[in-house]
């Protein structure tokens, strides 16, 4: 039978890149929580659109904000001033307690900002001999999709035939700290690390690790850049996720939830020890700060804060992570998270876990795989409990 849901999706077979594998649905309306799809049937977000919508679909604030700024100003460019990107920038500032913010647009834009940034950090400030900088990353990490980032994941899948690749990137084990004291050099400018591999399977390293990492960083002038687009504003129960380790990173890079899924925004975080290395002309991107983003931004952080997110994101992670633990299950190995960042690893005997989320969308619950063997649960932040309760009693009939 042909349903509206079964055109779309041919159509987008046939004039769609296929880079991408998602399940087989297609959503239409989304509220709160909750997406409906275009035959009617409603789901549980589970994904948040990889925590981009912290804040909930649709977010009435959020939406008030970019409608108003609509009917004002969109894009001024860089080349001139706006409006709205002083007030966003200080007052982003002010929330995260950085001197500096630099906006751009995608996560991985504000990625490449920070790499440009302790590359040139390293040969001005540190004194690393031309084109000599190193920077130290972790293996399973993601931190976007561009040709320099992937030229340091240890995933083949993002690196297969898009080479040659940049250099000047060293792989060492997540969570070693012994690995990260042997990988630093006198041409070491920085460690880029996710608190949490979100991407890499919801792993979360050792208790102060993340602590550790900084102490060494500071004793061999090495810049510690921590990546909390997905870990950032509130998703682990906490403003961002290095404040568990008691950690302030050198730099911060940032971006989904800042603009609550309604507009791509992202940003790069630090202080002027390390911002001011760049002057104009230097770097730049024509949307980067323009004021739809920037009154979008601001009305995210609000509702951030108004709201107590991480706040709620740490009582009901807490909960729904210890209910999770309790299911007796053949199929899986583990489960593990922080907050509202949770993911259940499913045995490799048991087959991927692909047909678990496909067995949870047939029951109105959105999850995706991550890595083949995980399930990942990240709802959006203003998520009912009695929502999640009813998200345990159907995980626990799917991993039966």
């Amino acid at each position: 039978m042909t349903t509206p849901a079964t055109d779309y999706l041919s159509e987008v077979d046939r004039y769609s890149a296929h880079n991408y594998h998602p399940l087989p649905l297609v959503l239409e309306r989304g509220e709160g929580a909750w997406v409906w799809d275009v035959d009617g049937k409603r789901y549980l977000d589970c994904l948040a659109a990889y925590s981009a919508v912290n804040q909930g679909h649709r977010h009435p604030a959020i939406i008030a904000a970019a409608k108003a700024q609509l009917d004002r100003i969109t894009l001024t460019s860089r080349a001139f001033h706006n409006d709205q990107m002083g007030p966003f920038l200080r007052e982003l500032c002010e929330l995260t307690g950085y001197e500096r913010a630099l906006p751009m647009n995608s996560g991985a834009e504000a990625v490449e900002t920070a790499l440009k940034a302790v590359r040139r950090w390293g040969y001005r400030v540190k004194g690393v001999p031309a084109d000599k900088a190193r920077i130290v990353v972790c293996s399973e990490n993601f931190h976007g999709r561009t040709t320099t980032i992937v030229s340091f994941s240890s995933d083949p899948h993002y690196k297969a035939d898009f080479g040659p690749f940049t250099p000047g990137f060293v792989i060492i084990p997540f969570g070693d700290v012994d690995a990260l004291e042997e990988a630093i050099t006198p041409h070491t400018a920085a460690f880029l690390v996710e608190p949490i591999q979100c991407e890499g399977g919801v792993l979360i390293p050792p208790t102060g690790y993340l602590a550790e990492c900084a102490r060494l960083c500071r004793e061999r002038n090495v810049l510690l850049v921590a990546d909390e687009i997905q870990t950032g504003l509130g998703r682990t129960g906490k403003l961002f996720a290095s404040e568990w380790d008691d950690v302030r990173p050198d730099v911060m890079v940032i971006g989904k939830a800042l603009s609550g899924g309604v507009y791509p925004v992202s940003a790069m975080l630090a202080d002027p020890a390390v911002m001011d290395v760049f002057e104009p002309g230097s770097h730049g991107s024509t949307f980067g700060g323009n004021p739809l983003a920037a009154a979008i931004g601001r009305a995210a952080l609000r509702v951030i804060v108004d709201e107590q997110l991480p706040e709620r994101a740490h009582e009901l992670g807490s909960w729904f992570l210890g209910e999770l633990k309790k299911i007796k299950s053949p199929h899986v190995k583990e489960i593990r998270g922080r907050g509202l960042m949770i993911g259940v690893e499913i045995k490799t005997a048991s087959g991927k876990a692909r047909p678990f989320c496909e067995d949870l969308a047939r029951r109105g619950i959105l999850c995706k795989e991550t890595h083949d063997q995980v399930i990942r649960f990240a709802p959006p932040l203003v998520v009912e409990k009695e929502a999640l309760e009813w998200v345990v009693g159907e995980v626990r009939e799917v991993l039966a």
